[in-house]
C-alpha cells in the first residue's frame, strides 16, 4: 500500500483511532498507572506526571489525562488534513506502548 493509500485508510478510520486513543492512552494507562501504583517497588517517573501524583494523587493524574486527551482534540480540531491524522495515530502508539509496559510491570511485581 503507497503512501497516499495509508494515509486514505487513516482518514476513513478517525473515528475509530481517536476511540483505540481513548481506551488505551485515556483508560488503558490510566488505570494500569493506578493499579501499578498499589504494588511495592513501583513508582512513577514521568517528568510531568509523578509532580503531579506526589501533589494532588490519583485525582491529580485524572485531571492531567483528561487535560492531555482534550488538549490533544482541541489540536485535532485545527490541524490540516492529512497531518491532523498523527494525534489520534500517536496517542494510540503511546496507549499501546505505556499500556503494555504498565502491564508488564505489574505482571513480574506480582509474579
Amino acid at each position: 500500500m503507497s503512501n497516499a493509500g495509508v494515509i486514505g485508510w487513516l482518514r476513513a478510520r478517525q473515528q475509530t483511532l481517536w476511540i483505540v486513543a481513548l481506551l488505551l492512552y485515556g483508560f488503558g494507562d490510566l488505570v494500569t498507572t493506578i493499579v501499578g501504583l498499589s504494588q511495592q517497588g513501583i513508582v512513577e517517573v514521568g517528568p510531568v506526571a509523578q509532580p503531579v501524583l506526589n501533589a494532588y494523587g490519583t485525582p491529580g493524574l485524572v485531571v492531567l489525562k483528561s487535560g492531555m486527551l482534550a488538549g490533544s482534540y482541541a489540536a485535532w480540531q485545527v490541524v490540516p488534513q492529512p497531518h491532523r491524522l498523527g494525534i489520534p495515530l500517536g496517542l494510540t502508539i503511546v496507549g499501546i506502548a505505556v499500556t503494555a509496559w504498565n502491564t508488564a510491570l505489574i505482571w513480574v511485581v506480582t509474579g
